[in-house]
């Protein structure tokens, strides 16, 4: 294998030429559907609970009550904490500076805080040629960072991609905070959900269609595992090729007989 094809941590193999995990893998790692359903009940369960009472308290506990529940279903169901913890703490910490400011309204300056400092971060990103699209998804497609040195066209994708998600986030921002500063909690309430999960299927949908049309990635393995090139050749061939092999071939033979055809005649030497 050349010297031009190694990544630091892993070797790079040719480019897969299977795209639909993408669709997949962006929503696995922005929390999946389950993780925004997640972050956007709380906020819609505040705003509908200080709409009806004036209650600064009861609306914040009761938020936060139901995010403890959704993460209590998540750990009865075994599913993944990582987004429920979050939550809890995030909606904790909302209510607390709600009740100790007095304003109903500072319950949604964390997470809106929290969006500006994403937008900026994506857009430094994607300036900087280090998209954090392209750094979430690498790992996850098995290609790690190739796609910055051995494949221009995915940097390119995952610039473009990085930048849809800095348009959401303008956006929210662009609308979110004048509602704040009017003091209009009922509406910045139903802002914030509905600029929630239905954006944030749109961005989806853009970075998927986005990528789609990028070239597929080159993925990477560990160069302790990995074969010689004859080697990895041959054995590709015989597993391409499963009705080239005897019944009571195994595993072990193959790679015994690997070793052993690649291995040089000392008669010859």
């Amino acid at each position: 294998m050349s010297s031009g094809s190694k990544h630091a941590g892993g070797s790079a193999r040719k480019p897969g030429t299977d795209k639909p995990e993408v669709d997949t893998s962006l929503i696995d790692a922005f929390g999946g559907v389950r993780g925004m359903v997640d972050m956007t009940v709380p906020g819609f369960v505040f705003v509908v609970v200080f709409t009806i009472t004036k209650d600064l308290r009861v609306s914040s506990f009761s938020a936060f009550g139901v995010t403890l529940l959704l993460a209590l279903v998540r750990l009865v169901r075994r599913e993944t904490l990582k987004h429920a913890f979050g939550g809890v703490l995030g909606v904790g910490i909302s209510a607390y500076i709600a009740m100790k400011s007095g304003k109903a309204q500072d319950f949604y300056l964390p997470s809106m805080i929290y969006g500006l400092v994403l937008g900026v971060a994506y857009a430094v990103s994607a300036v900087a040629r280090w998209p954090l699209i392209g750094v979430f998804l690498g790992p996850i497609l098995g290609e790690n960072m190739t796609w910055r040195t051995q494949n221009p066209g995915r940097l390119a994708a995952y610039t473009k991609a990085t930048w849809v998600w800095v348009a959401l986030f303008a956006l929210r921002a662009a609308i979110l905070f004048p509602l704040y500063w009017a003091g209009n909690v009922t509406w910045l309430g139903v802002a914030k959900i509905g600029l929630g999960v239905p954006p944030w299927l749109v961005a989806i949908y853009l970075s998927w269609l986005i990528l789609s049309k990028a070239p597929p990635p080159i993925k990477v393995v560990a160069e302790d595992e990995e074969p010689a090139d004859g080697e990895q050749d041959s054995a590709r061939d015989r597993l391409d090729h499963p009705d080239r092999l005897e019944q009571d071939t195994d595993l072990s033979g193959l790679a015994d007989e690997a070793l052993l055809r690649y291995q040089p005649d000392p008669e010859r030497g």
